[in-house]
């Protein structure tokens, strides 16, 4: 829409020589009816009415007589429903309520019975307004306001707020924003209705004093002696003008411009709105600052909970990378038993010879096959229930496992059924007790002596949250003959050169123990596998808890709107003014759409807060927590999207009431 305030400033300036001047305001048989059940009240019937630039002009009449609502058309609050009205020879029926709206900010200064002045704004402030929607840089709007109170008598009241000022400083206050953008039109409705004597004279000659400067002054009442101010009167009665007195000529004077500050348009104009808007909105937060605090809770608890728990499911997911990275990714585990088949008791189908025959091929790092079972250790009189691994030298480097005391068996002693034993770390301190120093002494298992020649360092639990150092280790051949009884492996652990030799490796070995027990009787898993299933889970449960977290979010969301709905309720009068000072819709819409992002950025910032203090708290509980930039981003950038999405529809709302009913509202 191209700046329509130029065009009427154009319009309203002095008439070219042999012209003679356009009535500033024109109405041709204009009836405004309202439906009333199945009848309809006539408001205004069939007026017609010129007014000159310059003139002073009193509508005088009781209530009911449709006094307010002609002044409600003539200032474009309202439309009529049938005639024709013109501003400056423009006819406003085809105007949209954003030209509408420019037009009541370049055109009209509004002084309201009650003041309406934004109880939460200073006088300075409530005067810059209307220069606000005109575009009018900061610096020459304060400079501006602060000039036109002065001049008014308020020099020292610019920063009070309307509830520290009297009715008649609160009058003048009305004025000055009504002159804010050198409105050549000034429309006083009951000006002096909630004045004392003495105030409602001063504003009456203020009046006055506007008049003889060249604003045409519109003048309602339904008193006689504030009428008699005006050089001219309109009675009306019954939505009629039963006269029109011209009381005196009026004088001489050039007609008044419409001078409005320049306005911007583009990029230029949004940004300082958007400016203003933010400045609203902390203002509205802080004059509500009881329902803002319950309204940000929901977006902290929301945005906090994300984070939290998106830091718990990382650190759990960081946690079980760390215990399988300790085995190991380059490893295959060979087991009895075919894919598919369920089998009871012992498997004996696995061969420590298939582990002998698996030593030959390419890529071999080490091959260790296993025996286990649970079995009673006992050094002295103290007893301790535990894993017993036969395997072979491989099993540590298959493993990664180093020692933390003392030396691993070696291939001699498998060879030679030797009775040694290496302990795990559990193990040495719940037989010997903590500190001990067990090599060289001797443990019973099944009541047959093992020496202790080793001590194997702590790996903690695994992945599954199953004590890896509640084990101890014995040769596979002592194992047989001492231990187990039946010749056979439970498992065969080989450990590949490389992570890229893994697939050919598992090929070569299904292929070599097929072609010696005639039948695929066994099944091989890579640790690689391990690592998916328990990030596929680990992943599953992070996306569980951000789901609650982002429910939590959702509510918030909700909240917000809601209570953005009710602040459009409690605000309607205040929107009415606003719009009657010449606010757009998009203004409206990016004032309380601003204020729930602004709602939600600091909410979300709060909870960005406290979500990274709560994981840090948990961390140092001994949660395993993982901080990353993104989570913390995504939880705010959904605060924000939260204000967008749920702020639209109070905005909305507001955008799209009438600025005679807003301005009505109790």
């Amino acid at each position: 829409m191209s700046d329509i305030r130029t065009e009427r400033t154009e319009q309203l300036s002095a008439p070219a020589p042999g012209k003679a001047a356009p009535s500033i305001v024109e109405l041709t048989e204009v009836s405004r009816i309202y439906p009333n059940g199945e009848s309809v009240v006539r408001a205004l019937d069939r007026v017609s009415l010129s007014i000159q630039p310059g003139e002073f002009v009193a509508i005088m009449g009781q209530s009911g007589s449709g006094k307010s609502t002609l002044m409600n058309i003539v200032g474009c609050l309202d439309r009529p429903s049938a005639g024709s009205y013109r501003v400056a020879g423009v006819d406003v029926a085809g105007l949209d309520p954003d030209e509408l709206a420019s037009l009541r900010c370049s055109t009209f200064g509004f002084v309201f019975q009650r003041y309406n002045l934004l109880p939460s704004l200073t006088a300075a402030e409530n005067v810059e307004i209307p220069a606000i929607y005109a575009g009018a840089p900061k610096a020459e709007r304060v400079e501006r306001a602060h000039r036109l109170l002065a001049r008014l008598g308020l020099a020292d009241r610019t920063e009070h707020r309307p509830s520290q000022l009297s009715g008649g400083q609160q009058q003048r206050v009305s004025i000055a924003r009504a002159l804010m953008n050198a409105a050549p039109v000034i429309l006083a409705d009951e000006p002096t209705g909630a004045l004392d004597t003495r105030s409602g004279e001063d504003v009456l000659a203020l009046l006055a004093e506007l008049n003889a400067e060249g604003h045409t002054v519109i003048l309602i009442t339904h008193d006689p002696d504030v009428a008699a101010h005006a050089h001219r009167i309109v009675r009306f009665q019954d939505g009629r003008i039963i006269e029109d007195e011209r009381r005196a000529p009026e004088p001489a004077r050039p007609a008044l411009p419409a001078q409005g500050v320049a306005g911007r348009g583009g990029l230029m104009r949004f940004l300082p709105d958007l400016g203003e808007a933010v400045r609203m909105a902390f203002a509205s937060m802080y004059a509500n600052l009881f329902r803002t605090a319950l309204t940000l809770l929901g977006i902290v608890i929301g945005v906090a909970s994300v984070i939290t728990m998106l830091a718990v499911g990382d650190g759990g997911k960081a946690r079980v990378l760390e215990r399988i990275s300790q085995i190991g990714t380059n490893l295959l585990i060979i087991r009895p038993g075919a894919v598919g088949i369920r089998t009871s008791g012992d498997n004996a189908t696995l061969l420590p010879e298939d582990a002998e025959a698996l030593r030959a091929l390419p890529h071999m790092a080490a091959v260790a096959p296993e025996r286990t079972g649970r079995y009673t250790l006992r050094y002295g009189s103290q007893d301790y229930f535990t894993v017993v691994t036969g395997t072979t030298a491989d099993y540590l480097e298959s493993r990664d496992w180093p020692l933390a005391s003392g030396v691993m068996f070696t291939p001699d002693d498998v060879r030679a059924y030797a009775p040694v034993i290496v302990l795990g770390q559990t193990v040495a301190k719940n037989l010997f007790g903590e500190g001990a120093h067990p090599l060289g002494r001797y443990v019973l298992v099944k009541n047959v002596p093992y020496e202790v020649i080793g001590v194997l360092a702590s790996k903690g639990a695994n992945a599954f949250g199953q004590d890896q150092d509640d084990t101890v280790l014995i040769p596979l051949s002592t194992g047989f003959m001492r231990v187990f009884g039946k010749r056979f492996v439970s498992s065969v652990t080989v450990k590949v050169e490389g992570t890229e030799n893994i697939d050919a490796t598992e090929a070569a070995i299904r292929r070599v123990i097929t072609e010696r027990h005639q039948a695929e009787d066994f099944q091989i898993r890579s640790t690689s596998q391990f690592l998916e299933t328990a990030l596929e889970t680990q992943n599953t449960l992070t996306l569980v808890l951000g789901c609650v977290a982002a429910i939590s979010l959702l509510v918030a969301g909700i909240g917000v709107m809601n209570i953005m709905l009710v602040s459009v309720t409690e605000r309607t009068r205040e929107i009415g003014i606003r719009m009657a000072t010449g606010a757009r819709m998009s203004n409206i819409m990016l004032q309380f759409n601003t204020e729930a992002l602004v709602v939600c950025g600091v909410g979300g910032a709060v909870g960005v807060l406290l979500g990274i203090g709560a994981a840090l708290i948990l961390q140092a509980l001994g949660v395993s927590i993982v901080l990353s930039a993104l989570p913390p981003l995504l939880a705010f950038g959904c605060a924000f999207l939260t204000g967008l999405v749920f702020g639209y529809l109070p905005a909305r709302k507001a955008a799209g009431l009438d600025p005679v009913v807003a301005l009505a509202y109790e």
